[in-house]
């Protein structure tokens, strides 16, 4: 588990017509990187970007770039997803038939290759995968649309995916997304997170970096320690 709790704001959030002022924004506010969902209105009900967008914020800012690939076919978009600066490349468990060799086309494209999992999905599914992978993308809302609540589930999945990392001393990066907010991160960094994604809490907020910090500063002991007993209530 990370030592640093990493703020990773979601773009899904942010104001398009002002989209480098915005990423300029969470850069100055102290993020560590940059989640960019990609949706193609079919494995999930929605449509945002593609390859262009990261093509274009890879040019304003050094911030990672975290692509989330909400999609049915992601094998035959990583090469460009790469190519256009992504350097994290996350797919979904319900979308690869054949996990593994997506995820070594994602590390031969020379990208660090992350899975993810749909809030009724088990964690069981990820047994296989998990020593192949540099990110674990534990969704706490059904995915297709910013603004949702945190699913409460998500916490126990996600302490049952720390304990698997843990259990094979994996360096793996365990991120969350969905309904992340200052006032529920303590509990998910308890359970295990090293990543919190926030798209509206930080982009809807009037203070960009003082959301960031507060976002990260529930993982500090104090918090922490009062999550985890209410985690265990």
């Amino acid at each position: 588990m990370s030592n640093r709790v990493l703020i990773a704001p979601s773009i899904l959030a942010a104001d398009f017509a002002r989209l480098a002022d915005e990423i300029a924004a969470v850069e100055r506010g102290g993020a560590d990187l940059l989640h960019i969902d990609v949706m193609d209105g079919h494995f999930v009900p929605n449509i945002t970007v593609g390859p262009p967008i990261v093509e274009s914020l890879k040019k304003v800012t050094k911030l990672p770039l975290d692509v989330h690939l909400m999609i049915t076919n992601a094998d035959a978009f990583i090469t460009e997803f790469v190519s256009a600066g992504a350097d994290y490349v996350t797919v979904h468990v319900e979308a690869c038939p054949h996990l593994h060799r997506t995820v070594q086309l994602i590390k031969e494209r020379g990208a660090k290759a992350g899975v993810t999992l749909n809030p009724a999905t088990p964690v069981s599914l990820l047994q296989e995968i998990l020593p192949e992978v540099d990110l674990v993308l534990i969704m706490s809302v059904n995915p297709g649309f910013g603004g949702q609540k945190f699913i409460p589930s998500a916490l126990q999945k996600i302490a049952a995916i720390r304990e698997m990392l843990d259990r094979l001393h994996s360096p793996a990066l365990l991120e969350v997304d969905g309904g992340v907010k200052v006032d529920n991160a303590a509990q998910v960094l308890a359970a295990g997170a090293d990543v919190l994604v926030a798209g509206s809490a930080i982009f809807s907020s009037r203070d960009y970096a003082g959301t960031i910090a507060a976002l990260r500063a529930a993982g500090q002991p104090a918090s922490s320690t009062m999550a985890h007993a209410a985690l265990h209530r």
